[in-house]
């Protein structure tokens, strides 16, 4: 039956990643099919090519991912695609692609754009669960990662036009004034768009808030508070709508003694915007007592958020147990204190997670511990129980207003 996406309430697209207006995503699809049929005899690169395969020869994946495009189609949104085969064209012709500077139809999140209703249709929430399908997309996105660290990745790293993100237009959401950079340069002084995207701020530009006091935590992100949650259960049944934290899946049952400690403690989570700093920084001094990677989805939703085209981003609670992410333990040392986790999550196309930090390694406060490539995320820190005394960004959070808390800035009093 068809009916109108209006029916649907589309919630606010956190970040900036993807367009807040429906027309605007309808828009890049379009051009992207458009891309494609100047392109009818393109061969689809290596992991695409795998991705489609896999896809085609096994049931259990080709039938939810048709059910989910026809039923996208049938609630009467504009795909720009009617099957997997267009889908792979389009998801091929991503692999090229480097965003350009929009303040209001910025598409930072290619194939979460492709994807955006698929993946939330009835038969798309299992579909997307797939450790299978999921090992294959990783795969697909190290490919265009790897492009997006190429000279070829530069085609928007100028100050030319308004798509420019060195441009009087973008300055005002980039403030490039503030990262280390040589505007005398090609493109900057940048060598690929993943190493714009990971440009760091010059000394001094964040400076860590009481560096010497040890019962002061830091933002580790330059992110905008989402959620405060205290008394976090060890094991919880994350996929509710209020989406509760479960640290046992967060940490993974391979660290469950891990995931006790901080038991009944309180998880500070906040998202990064496509504008933004995207390396993580200690919020406390101490040393490293874990530090590792977790695979996981990209683009899996819950289903009580609903059909909406939030995409990831109103799942923040839900993938912090189950998409890509990186884990970093550190033992402040001090009493009262004792262990913080900081767990950085991929969303959507985020999947690289690059940990600088390695297991006995002593951290100062504020000093950088890895950083996300390609994309916007959400991480959260964790304390343990009782340990927090009080909290400078004061919650409840509204997404909508509430400013970003700039990394190195006071985050919480420590008891």
């Amino acid at each position: 039956m068809h009916t109108s996406p209006a029916i649907h309430r589309i919630r606010e697209r956190l970040g900036g990643w993807l367009p807040r207006d429906e027309q605007a995503l309808v828009a890049f699809r379009k051009r992207i099919a458009q891309h494609v049929a100047t392109l009818p005899d393109k061969q689809l690169v290596p992991a695409v090519r795998e991705l489609a395969a896999l896809v085609h020869d096994d049931p259990l994946l080709r039938m939810p991912l048709s059910e989910a495009i026809q039923e996208a189609i049938d609630a009467g949104y504009e795909l720009g695609y009617s099957d997997i085969d267009g889908l792979m064209k389009r998801i091929n012709a991503v692999m090229s692609y480097a965003p350009p500077f929009d303040t209001t139809e910025l598409v930072g999140c290619p194939i979460n754009a492709l994807l955006d209703w698929p993946m939330c249709m009835p038969s798309g929430f299992a579909l997307f669960r797939s450790g299978r399908l999921n090992a294959q997309l990783g795969k697909v996105l190290q490919h265009w990662s790897a492009f997006l660290s190429s000279a070829e990745s530069c085609t928007y790293l100028h100050a030319s036009s308004a798509q420019g993100w060195f441009s009087p237009e973008a300055d005002v959401y980039v403030h490039m004034r503030l990262f280390e950079c040589d505007p005398r340069r090609p493109h900057w002084g940048f060598s690929s768009w993943n190493d714009f995207f990971t440009r760091r701020f010059k000394p001094g530009a964040r400076p860590v808030a009481e560096p010497d006091n040890r019962r002061l935590a830091v933002s580790a992100c330059e992110a905008t508070p989402y959620n405060l949650q205290n008394g976090v259960s060890l094991q919880d049944r994350f996929w509710l709508k209020a989406q509760p934290y479960s640290l046992f899946d967060m940490f993974t049952p391979a660290h469950a003694e891990l995931a006790k400690a901080f038991e009944h403690g309180t998880v500070y989570q906040a998202f990064l915007s496509a504008y933004n700093y995207h390396r993580w920084h200690a919020p406390v001094a101490g040393k490293v007592v874990h530090a590792y990677r977790v695979p996981g989805t990209y683009y899996s939703d819950v289903e009580s958020a609903g059909l909406d085209a939030g995409g990831p981003n109103n799942s923040q609670g839900y993938i912090t147990a189950v998409a890509a992410r990186a884990v970093i333990v550190i033992d402040s040392g001090v009493p009262g204190v004792g262990l913080v986790a900081c767990i950085f999550v991929g969303m959507a196309e985020i999947s690289s997670c690059i940990l600088e930090v390695q297991t006995g390694q002593t951290l100062a406060k504020g000093q950088e511990m890895g950083y996300f490539q390609f994309g916007g995320s959400t991480h959260c820190v964790i304390f343990q129980k009782d340990v927090v005394q009080s909290w400078i960004p004061i919650p409840p959070y509204n997404t909508s207003s509430t400013p970003i808390i700039e990394l190195g800035s006071p985050l919480a009093r420590l008891r």
